[in-house]
Formats: structure tokens, C-alpha cells, sequence
């Protein structure tokens, strides 16, 4: 990436700002185009948004993701998958055995009318790792209240375990996914599955290694998983690459089931930085009238690794030509709401 091209890019992404077509967390404006409100302009979320995770609850969508701004893990609504409000901390209390600081990467699933469950990642005392959590609440934006004793999943001697993503299978089956932090201790990066008990509260039987770092436009590590489903196939999703550069990318790998084996696509990546965002990644897919869209976090061209803006949250249409996923994105214009 050419100083001309970041320079460009950054000035490209201030007019879009200047504009107004954008909003976010904790900016008024809204991202849908003022002239037409069944448009909409990318960035959805203008602030430091990471690892964005999004589910539906009647008429509302719930996006929850990576501290910042003084919450542990900071939940919005919106009535449309664009434009976002914040709703306060779905985890406002940590248990007593993780530290607060780095409460990363949450996900959350819908088990019955009135039971919610987050996964997380959080600092572990003990093991000096990041571990993983459970927390449970009443409604989809919390307060999710964590009573275990201990981590659900920690793997200290690799590296500690992040990025954990629950999945429900077509039989009701309950998984759950996450990544070893190898690269913070320099061995293998490993995505794993594992059942869940139906409670959605312990493992069942034992961890399946899924897929590791194997690509040259992966550098040192893959992370970030999730599963979805697509005219039956099961498809694993991934970010890979430092979190921090241009070159964080999502790819995928088709599975036969939640426990591999997993093939990777040979077209990956499959999103990647281009001149409006950079290195967009750890996404999360939502399905809504039949079709399906990506929500992911990119910085802007020039601006990787930055606390402001940080990492904004960007949703692009996922359409499927001879059953494969084809993001349309990162894209800067204005394009029709979910």
C-alpha cells in the first residue's frame, strides 16, 4: 500500500465523514442516506466498534463487541442492521477469577424466550491467558451475569483461548467455536469446535482441531470463526492476518460437520482491504428476508492500529453464485438497506 494510495484513501473516507452520510454509537447522524431512508452509506458504526457480533430479537438487532469506551462489552440496537443506538454494558460486572481490560470478541445466542447467553473473552488471573466465558440474562441486551468459578475454555499452554462463537445446527445441536492465542506465545493458531450442553452453560465430550494458519496471506495466524449454514452446506468463516495491518482479510473452508474435517476455500480471501476500508475482518453474519449480509470491522486506509476512529463496523450484502460465498465489499456508496 502506496503513501499516495493511504493519502487518497484517507481523504476519500474524511469527505464520506464530512458528508454526514454515516453515523454511529455515539454519533447522532444516521448512516442511512438522508435523500432516500431505504439507502444506506458504509461505515454503520463511525467509533471504535470491534469484533461486531449481531442478533434479532422480535423487531430489534442487538450488536454487541469489544470493550471500549468504558464498557466491557458495549451492546447497540438498531430496528435495521444501519442505524445504531447504544444501549449501555451487557456485561457490566466480571467474575472474580478474570481481570478487567481486555474483555474481547463477544457473541451471543438465543436459547428460549427469556434466556440469552454471551461468550467471552476476558483476561484469566490465574493462568495469565486469555480465557474464555459464559454469561447469562434474561433479556438480549443484558445484564449478562457470569456465576462460574472459572473460565469455560483457557488452553494457558496454548497461548489461551479467544474468539469464541456459538452455533446452532439444523438438529438443535449446540456448538461452540474458538482459537487458540497461539501467535501470543508463537506456536499454531488451531480454530476449534466443541458440543455444548444444551443449557448452553458446559462442553460435552471433547475439543475437535478444525483448521490452523496454512497460507501465505494468512501470515501467522487464523481466528475470529463462526459457522453458518447455506443450502445445507456448513461453512466456516475466518479473519487472518495482525489484526493491525492492511493485510487482515476473511476467508472460508467448507466443513462436513461441526468437527471437520474443513477444506479452505481456494479463492480466499474472500474480503480484503481495498481503497474506502482496511483490513476488514472478524465478521459475523446475519440473514434477513432470505438474504444475507456481513458485519465487520475495518479501520480507515492509513489509519490501522489507531484508537480513533478505530475499527468501524461495516455491513455488505453475502450473495452465493454456484454456492459459494462472494462478499460484495468493502463498498463506500450508497446501496439498498437490508
Amino acid at each position: 500500500m502506496t503513501a499516495r494510495w493511504r493519502s487518497a484513501a484517507a481523504a476519500f473516507a474524511a469527505a464520506l465523514l464530512a458528508a454526514g452520510c454515516g453515523g454511529g454509537a455515539d454519533d447522532p447522524r444516521p448512516t442511512s442516506t438522508g435523500s432516500d431512508p431505504s439507502m444506506f452509506t458504509n461505515p454503520v458504526v463511525r467509533t471504535d466498534a470491534p469484533d461486531p457480533q449481531a442478533i434479532r430479537v422480535g423487531d430489534t438487532w442487538y450488536l454487541f463487541h469489544t470493550n471500549a469506551g468504558g464498557r466491557n462489552v458495549p451492546v447497540l440496537s438498531s430496528p435495521d442492521l444501519v442505524d445504531w443506538t447504544p444501549v449501555g454494558d451487557a456485561l457490566p460486572e466480571l467474575p472474580g477469577w478474570a481481570d478487567a481490560g481486555k474483555t474481547w470478541a463477544p457473541e451471543a445466542i438465543q436459547l428460549a424466550p427469556d434466556r440469552f447467553l454471551l461468550y467471552y473473552t476476558v483476561a484469566g488471573r490465574e493462568s495469565g491467558r486469555q480465557c474464555v466465558g459464559r454469561a447469562v440474562a434474561s433479556t438480549p441486551q443484558g445484564p449478562y451475569r457470569d456465576d462460574s468459578t472459572g473460565p469455560l475454555i483457557c488452553q494457558a499452554e496454548l497461548g489461551g483461548s479467544i474468539d469464541a462463537s456459538p452455533f446452532r445446527d439444523t438438529d438443535g445441536s449446540l456448538w461452540l467455536l474458538w482459537k487458540n492465542d497461539g501467535n501470543a506465545i508463537g506456536v499454531d493458531t488451531w480454530l476449534w469446535s466443541q458440543r455444548l450442553s444444551d443449557d448452553g452453560l458446559r462442553l460435552v465430550g471433547e475439543p475437535a482441531r478444525l483448521l490452523k494458519q496454512t497460507e501465505s496471506w494468512e501470515g501467522t495466524l487464523i481466528e475470529g470463526p463462526f459457522f453458518h449454514r447455506q443450502d445445507g452446506r456448513l461453512f466456516l468463516f475466518f479473519a487472518a492476518n495482525a489484526y493491525d495491518r492492511a493485510e487482515y482479510a476473511e476467508g472460508y473452508a467448507v466443513c462436513e460437520s461441526p468437527t471437520g474435517p474443513c477444506v479452505k476455500a481456494a479463492e480466499n480471501p474472500i474480503l480484503k482491504s481495498n481503497e474506502v476500508a482496511s483490513g476488514p475482518g472478524h465478521a459475523s453474519m446475519v440473514v434477513k428476508d432470505g438474504r444475507t449480509w456481513l458485519l465487520y470491522h475495518a479501520w480507515p486506509p492509513g489509519q490501522e492500529g489507531s484508537i480513533d476512529p478505530g475499527r468501524q463496523v461495516w455491513l455488505d450484502e453475502v450473495t452465493w453464485p454456484n454456492g459459494k460465498p462472494q462478499v460484495n465489499g468493502p463498498t463506500a456508496e450508497p446501496q439498498q438497506k437490508p
